[in-house]
């Protein structure tokens, strides 16, 4: 075999790789688009059964989960252009990309947090039902909202500033590719992102942790596996699995650092497993195993 055939094989080989790994990018790219109408799609039924069923508005537990479906969509909103970006090699401006990092990073934040506060709800009603009324109501249930999200953009308030006094004006006027490590400039950044990530994350392990087991306290003291407080406890294990999910995100950071030709795969990978399919068991749960949901989603199908 000659120079010339050897060159030959190679490019053939070169061009069937590459047809592979833009064969693989497209599926990827397909299933998390068909995950994400399925989830849109879900969702949409079950909000519709929220604002069409008064007393199901003016209950904080149900407030609280419309709005823990509203964040996740936004997440995988954002999360599905940026990984597309990637993907095809997109370049946006700089201020654009900032804008949707921020708006993903903070509604993953906010997911946990708002596991850890529909955990409390679930303990005050089992463990202090007296007290429930007067603690859990809509009106503190709006009010905790606004406080998950000034916590979750705390960090990044922090990041704009650290960003604004490390680089030049012309830097907000580039085009990039859009990812989170292209806009840190300085390690004080990835430091900032990194406590605040993993304390929030190790306090709603806490806090679920805490609850489950004065909950599950609860239901044995009642001695009936159709207690509330059982029912409970299940959705606090569930809550719990949701979590593990999110932590387990973090091996991402670990199997992205590999710069090999594959990486793009990796990266929607991690995506659809670890960010996209923690997002569909918040609908799951509710929607299938909440009895006032299943009503009114069987009600709106009969229709």
């Amino acid at each position: 075999m000659n120079i010339t055939s050897i060159d030959s094989y190679m490019t053939q080989l070169t061009l069937q790789d590459s047809r592979a790994h833009e064969a693989l990018n497209t599926i990827f790219i397909l299933l998390t688009f068909l995950f994400f109408c399925f989830f849109v799609y879900f969702i949409v039924v079950l909000l519709i059964a929220y604002f069409t069923t008064p007393h199901v508005q003016e209950n904080p537990r149900y407030v609280l989960f419309a709005h823990m479906l509203i964040n996740d969509t936004l997440f995988l909103v954002a999360g599905i252009f940026l990984s597309m970006f990637y993907t095809y090699v997109i370049y946006i401006p700089m201020t654009i990309c900032y804008i949707m990092v921020t708006l993903a990073t903070a509604t993953f934040k906010v997911t946990p947090y708002n596991l850890a506060i529909m955990a409390l709800e679930r303990y005050i009603a089992i463990c202090f039902p007296l007290r429930h009324v007067m603690f859990c109501t809509t009106e503190r249930s709006y009010f905790i909202i606004a406080v998950m999200w000034f916590v979750g953009l705390l960090p990044t308030i922090a990041d704009f500033i650290v960003l604004i006094v490390s680089v030049e004006r012309s830097f907000f006027f580039q085009d990039l590719l859009c990812r989170q490590e292209s806009l840190i400039v300085q390690p004080l950044q990835a430091s900032i992102r990194s406590i605040s990530l993993i304390g929030s994350l190790i306090l709603v392990a806490f806090v679920i942790l805490f609850t489950y087991i004065r909950v599950i306290v609860i239901a044995r003291k009642t001695n009936s596996k159709s207690s509330s407080a059982s029912k409970a406890s299940r959705t606090l294990i569930l809550h719990a699995i949701q979590l593990l999910l999110c932590l387990l995100s973090f091996s991402t950071s670990i199997t992205e650092s590999y710069n090999g030709e594959y990486v793009i795969i990796l990266v929607d990978f991690n995506f659809l497993i670890f960010m996209c399919l923690p997002r569909l068991l918040s609908p799951l749960i509710y929607g299938i195993r909440d009895e006032v949901f299943s009503k009114c989603i069987w009600r709106m199908w009969k229709q």
